[in-house]
């Protein structure tokens, strides 16, 4: 029976973090793969999660064993009948829906009653356990279910998504379901005997109010850390493709590490630690010019950091732990504190502050709150309270610094938040040198020189030797010209546009486009006629006529989190719907650490169209920065330029579609 406790347990939450991103990847191209979009899937999950340990705590708190276990194996066999987990397409949002309400909808619909039964498997199988084995201590299968959940994380990006298309992964993890709800109603099913456990029994206090706030609080501050680390870094520092990992990674190792055996934590080791890391990660985000250069030593950084507050937080979670008696108000409180934290973190702080502010926030709470737990329960003498209270109010001193510092910078920056991230507006440089620029973290979305006589010059990506001007070059056949962009920016491709043209850009960050409009001349200097259509431009285009363009330009690719429902086959069969015959398509593959090349390639020849390959680099002089560019359409059109390479046969790499993609096989 105990190896059936464990198998329950570890397999419950393999399948937990397998279904998200196999749910996710199903349904957010018809979403528009935004940020926004998976906002609203996590914010699906961490609920259910919260409703399961609610119902855990409700029916082993108010149902007799045998109603419980039949209820619960009705549920299971419910669940069962709903595989597998494939969405119908009638849920795909419509001009006017709202796309949020919708995507719950599909959401509750297609995974809600499996993923709500999977999150009740961590709670209400240790309470059995607890039962069947009275004097038992059951949380030690807490640490085992994180290790399932840490070898579902690695094995998703590893293992599954490389090897398996969407409906592939969704008929195994369907099949991997029945087997759990086979153990799961065994398990219920075999105890209808048991005897409850009494509320209470000899010395065992029960839970005060401080100790449920506690609880959740220890579980939403690391929760914050965890997320609003893992957004600077792969925004501010290292935009590498499944760098999340590793954060999500260590925060789970902590959980595992904490619930295994109390020698792991020690007060005496991480309060100090975070009272040193503290002030470096304010600076370090803050003011990124004080960091090391490159990417490496900043990462391991920003990675001890939430290793150190989150091993902090959860130990003292796992010191506070009650007894077996309370067990599932325990991690009642331990959901409701990380739904509290992925709220905030997902949906409040970007409509309340302007910039990423959460990460030093909470940072400074975790230490008054770690410190505040070591003089709640003090247990080891080496942390006297003095030295706590003078770690505490040196934090809270900082913070308060900090806050005076952003809320009065000493250099005002133009900057803004809101679902998509934070962006900014730096200039540098003087004379005719002086430039100014677009930021997204380290991801530059436009650049443009102030001197009158240069402001309408292509900068960046987009210089007239590159793919950018070639595409441009090549498509223009007669006295105006129609031209279709995807992505933005700050407006930079508007500087090819002529009396008469006609340009369309499709932006999705309505912030990108205000700054465009409010701080860059390139689209109020273009003498032709502009359109700006928001929304996610594959969505859109699905929806619109056939716009007839001479070139499309697709420019959305340069970051970690790469829109991978804008380079599938489908995709693909979108925009040659809306180019001219001769029309020519122009992609934009510059990435430091993927190679796009290939899978643009495959995507054209799959509708016999040749793929080109134009390369151009940097030019201090003209700000150009060096940038390469896949341009697909006529061979007689763009085999008339000498700068143009026509890709070889496609390399024998999968093709990407709606069902199938990896980023794995094409980082460099």
């Amino acid at each position: 029976m105990l190896i059936l406790y464990a198998g329950t347990i570890f397999l419950g939450a393999f399948l937990l973090f397998q279904v998200q991103p196999i749910i996710g990847k199903m349904v957010l191209p018809w979403f528009g793969g935004s940020a926004a979009a998976w906002t609203v899937c996590m914010l699906f999950f961490q609920l259910t999660l919260l409703l399961g340990y609610l119902y855990s705590h409700l029916s082993s708190r108010y149902l007799a064993p045998r109603r419980q276990a039949w209820l619960h194996a009705c549920l299971l066999l419910a669940a069962v009948l709903m595989l597998p987990i494939i969405p119908d397409s009638t849920w795909k949002p419509g001009a006017g829906d709202d796309p949020a309400l919708l995507l719950l909808g599909l959401l509750c619909v297609t995974v809600g009653l499996p993923y709500f039964l999977l999150s009740t498997t961590g709670p209400l199988v240790q309470h059995w356990f607890a039962q069947e084995r009275p004097g038992s201590v059951p949380y030690r299968l807490f640490a085992l279910s994180n290790l399932a959940s840490l070898l579902g994380l690695l094995s998703y990006p590893l293992l599954f998504e490389p090897n398996f298309t969407v409906s592939e992964m969704s008929t195994i993890w369907s099949a991997g379901f029945v087997l759990f709800a086979v153990f799961c109603a065994a398990l219920a099913l075999n105890g209808r005997g048991r005897t409850p456990m009494p509320a209470e029994r000899g010395n065992v206090v029960r839970p005060t109010t401080t100790d449920m706030l506690a609880w959740c609080g220890l579980a939403a501050v690391p929760t914050v850390v965890l997320m609003s680390a893992t957004s600077h870094l792969t925004a501010n520092i290292a935009p590498v493709p499944l760098l999340w990992v590793l954060p999500l990674t260590l925060y789970l190792l902590t959980f595992i590490l904490c619930f295994e055996s109390a020698r792991w934590y020690r007060r005496w080791l991480f309060l100090p630690m975070m009272a040193v890391l503290t002030p470096v990660i304010i600076a370090g985000s803050t003011y990124p010019s004080v960091m090391p250069s490159g990417i490496i030593w900043p990462t391991l950084l920003f990675c001890l950091a939430i290793f150190v507050y989150c091993m902090a937080c959860h130990g003292e979670l796992a010191r506070l732990k009650p007894p077996p008696q309370h067990l599932t108000a325990y991690y009642l409180m331990i959901a409701l504190g990380g739904a509290c934290g992925g709220v905030f973190t997902g949906l409040l702080a970007p409509r309340i502050f302007n910039d990423e502010y959460e990460l030093t926030l909470s940072c400074i709470a975790a230490v008054c709150l770690v410190g505040a737990a070591c003089q709640y329960r003090p247990q080891e003498k080496l942390l006297r309270a003095s030295r706590i209270k003078v770690t505490v109010f040196s934090t809270t001193l900082l913070g308060v610094m900090w806050a005076a510092n952003a809320i009065w910078p000493a250099t005002p920056t133009i900057k803004a938040r809101n679902f998509y991230g934070t962006v900014k507006v730096k200039e540098a440089g003087t004379g005719n040198e002086q430039v100014r620029q677009l930021t997204h973290g380290v991801i530059i979305h436009g650049r443009q020189l102030l001197a009158p006589e240069r402001r309408r010059w292509p900068t960046t990506y987009f210089g007239s030797q590159g793919g950018a001007g070639l595409g441009i070059a090549a498509s223009r056949h007669g006295d105006s010209q129609h031209v279709g962009i995807i992505g933005l920016g700050i407006g930079t491709m508007a500087a090819y546009c002529r009396p008469g043209d006609v340009y369309r850009f499709y932006e999705i960050n309505p912030l990108v486009q205000q700054f465009a409009t409010e701080h860059f001349s390139f689209l109020s200097d273009c003498p032709a006629h502009k359109e700006v259509v928001l929304g996610d431009a594959r969505l859109v285009l699905e929806s619109e006529a056939p716009q007839l363009f001479d070139v499309l330009a697709v420019d959305a690719f340069s970051g970690d989190a790469v829109p991978v429902h804008l380079l599938t086959r489908e995709a693909f069969a979108i925009y040659f719907r809306h180019l001219k015959p001769d029309g020519v398509l122009a992609v934009h593959v510059s990435n430091r650490y993927l190679d796009l090349v290939p899978i643009v390639q495959l995507s054209a020849s799959a509708w016999q169209r040749t793929a080109f390959l134009a390369t151009n680099r940097s030019d201090d002089a003209k700000s150009l920065k060096a940038s390469t560019w896949v341009l697909v359409g006529p061979r007689e059109q763009l085999g008339r330029f000498a700068s143009l390479r026509q890709l070889p046969p496609a390399p024998d790499i999968r093709p990407w579609t709606d069902d199938y993609s990896s980023l794995l096989g094409i980082m460099k």
